[in-house]
């Protein structure tokens, strides 16, 4: 995957990890008699991507199962599209996704009498304003009298740039996280001239400044060092140090090495000022700790002595995946 859309990708999926995110996400923006069908439960995440590798620079997915009011289950297939501008074949690529996923379905029951029923929605964040028709039947040049025989859906299309900041969602984590999603692909001074929207909106989500910051160091060309503190001091002052440390793993020091010689200077006056007993692992297992308690809640006792065991490689491959992991279990996977 690219670097540029190595962050939408990220951030898209982060935010619609959580069920009560996804939720909100898919109540505010289905059509409503779709919308009303819902059962109260949340959805489920389903895992995976049903995107070919190929395309995936241009495009994220989500799947989730929920179920109807009637006892049901419904899928619901959400599309990212990463480009600047709108994507005349994105339904196309919606198709290729519903039918990825029902070919997984048919193959894991090969018994199967029906097939479960699917909606598409398609997320468009570009410069453009979406202008498509938002069904597949606009893709085929055909005469009228065969449309009632030709394969066809329609899907829903959340187009962020004419939906006001202040109204991309009434669920606060959701309006932050889509609020940069809307910027991630301006221009650099429209960029920049949202910053203070953002801020003010993640004083009502902090838990999610480490993604959104994450996000905007690699899609704002004009963010420095500077505007990056100012918003952290205002969200977060006390995990200022500890946060600037993050970036510089994650992402500075690829593109902005000299802010990694500033946070290694600031990271040897915080270790001075905790005392020269605290080495570096056992700062990193601190930080680390304090990341998952943020994110997922008190941590059992299971969790504690595996980063008390764990040596600096395994506990910084754990705290990249503190961002995108939608369980905690799902942090030390495949890791001892």
């Amino acid at each position: 995957m690219n670097e540029i859309a190595q962050p939408h990708d990220r951030l898209f999926k982060a935010l619609l990890s959580h069920p009560e995110t996804a939720g909100a996400f898919l109540r505010e923006n289905l059509p409503p008699e779709v919308a009303r069908l819902l059962g109260p439960e949340p959805p489920l995440l389903v895992e995976g991507s049903f995107i070919e590798e190929r395309l995936q620079p241009y495009f994220s997915d989500r799947l989730f199962q929920a179920m109807t009011l009637s006892g049901k289950p419904l899928f619901l297939y959400a599309l990212l599209e990463h480009k600047s501008y709108e994507d005349k074949k994105a339904g196309w690529q919606l198709c290729r996704g519903l039918y990825a996923f029902l070919e997984q379905q048919t193959r894991a029951d090969e018994q199967w009498q029906k097939l479960p029923a699917i909606v598409a929605l398609l997320l468009h964040h570009g410069q453009q304003e979406w202008r498509i028709p938002n069904e597949f039947m606009a893709l085929m040049e055909t005469d009228e009298a065969l449309r009632p025989w030709l394969l066809n859906f329609r899907f829903p299309v959340v187009d962020l740039g004419p939906i006001p900041d202040d109204q991309l969602s009434r669920h606060a984590r959701l309006r932050a996280g889509l609020m940069a999603l809307k910027y991630g692909t301006r221009d650099p001074q429209t960029q920049m001239d949202a910053l203070e929207n953002i801020t003010v909106a993640l004083q009502d989500a902090p838990e999610l400044l480490l993604s959104v910051l994450l996000y905007l160091l690699t899609t704002f060309p004009y963010l420095d060092e500077e505007h990056v503190r100012q918003v952290v001091r205002r969200i977060n002052p006390q995990e200022e140090a500890e946060m600037m440390s993050q970036f510089a793993q994650e992402i500075l020091a690829k593109g902005k090495p000299e802010w990694v010689q500033m946070v290694r200077q600031e990271g040897i006056q915080m270790g001075e000022q905790k005392g020269r007993q605290e080495g570096r692992q056992e700062g990193e297992a601190t930080i680390l700790a304090r990341q998952l308690q943020r994110r997922f809640g008190n941590l059992p006792v299971w969790v504690s002595e595996k980063i008390a065991n764990a040596e600096s490689p395994v506990l910084e491959e754990w705290s990249l995946r503190i961002l995108d992991a939608p369980t905690l279990e799902s942090v030390f996977a495949d890791l001892s």
